[in-house]
């Protein structure tokens, strides 16, 4: 499987968990902006940055840490995808 095709079947793994826990999800992934998907609920807005196999670079960091303008109760988040592991390494961003 390609590295694109990989990265596109880990954003639908992850909507699909931000669905099962009441969030509605838009993509935002084709936009070229710094999250991938974008996840309302009651708990907040979520921004999600998915990633496969790896943590973003230095450079795609200060990326996310730049997008700081963000409503009460809203959080930035990278979800890094493994081989084999059901679950994602979920690191939030301050």
């Amino acid at each position: 499987m390609n590295v694109k095709a990989k990265g596109a079947r880990n954003e639908r793994r992850a909507r699909r968990l931000l669905e099962s826990e009441g969030y509605a999800v838009v993509r935002a992934g084709g936009s070229l902006g710094p999250f991938d998907l974008v996840a309302f609920g009651r708990r907040g807005v979520l921004l999600v940055q998915v990633k496969t196999n790896r943590v973003p670079g230095h450079a795609e960091y200060e990326r996310l840490s730049r997008f700081d303008n963000l409503p009460r109760g809203a959080s930035k988040q990278v979800w890094v995808f493994h081989d084999y592991c059901t679950d994602p390494e979920i690191e939030v961003l301050r």
